[in-house]
């Protein structure tokens, strides 16, 4: 009896099964591809949260804190014009500064124009322009200063040639100074007649 010999494949099924992928290369290639959102995303994320925290979210918050600073120096001087109207008027009406009924200058109060000081450690290149008011509760404060004007420049300069671009940065650098000046103020007086200080112009260039 004869039996079925196996015919061997001829030569195109071959060639077709070489060619077909198999199962599980299939399965690896598009798990792959899969991920390539997700991998596209955790690289870009980086990048763009930099980029809006350096070209949105800084530059506002820079506006934001330039104008409270400028809010806050326009308070000052608006307080400080009137207590020094405040303190004119009263002048004026029980007889200092002028006839009754007509607003006198203010006695206490007094304005220093235009101080200008070289910055400490910028080797004379950067530099502050200021004018502020000086009050305190002594009707003699402006004859006071007046007398010894040539001195409280001098301690005024002492005061602001000492301050250099970081300390100007600090939070609360103003406070800073206003105390500095206040105590070398009444340190040449030899006792307390100014209590405040407050800034007209605040420039650095």
């Amino acid at each position: 009896m004869a039996t079925a010999s196996a015919k061997p494949d001829s030569p195109a099924t071959a060639d077709a099964a070489a060619a077909a992928p198999s199962p599980d290369a299939a399965s690896k290639s598009g798990g792959f591809k899969s991920w390539i959102p997700t991998i596209v995303a955790l690289v870009l994320a980086p990048a763009a949260c930099w980029a809006v925290s350096q070209y949105v979210l800084m530059p506002q918050l820079k506006r934001s804190l330039l104008a409270e600073v400028a809010g806050e120096e326009s308070a000052e001087v608006a307080a400080a014009s009137g207590e020094a109207a405040a303190v004119g008027a009263h002048g004026g009406a029980s007889g200092h500064g002028g006839k009754e009924g007509e607003a006198g200058p203010a006695t206490n109060v007094y304005r220093f124009e235009n101080v200008v000081v070289n910055l400490a450690g910028t080797m004379g290149t950067r530099y502050l322009k200021t004018t502020f008011l000086v009050t305190g509760a002594s009707q003699d404060l402006a004859a006071r200063f007046e007398a010894a004007k040539p001195q409280l420049t001098d301690v005024s300069i002492g005061v602001l040639s000492t301050l250099t671009l970081a300390e100007l940065e600090e939070p609360g650098a103003k406070n800073v100074i206003r105390e500095r000046l206040v105590n070398a103020f009444n340190q040449v007086l030899g006792q307390r007649v100014a209590e405040q200080v407050y800034f007209a112009d605040f420039v650095v260039q």
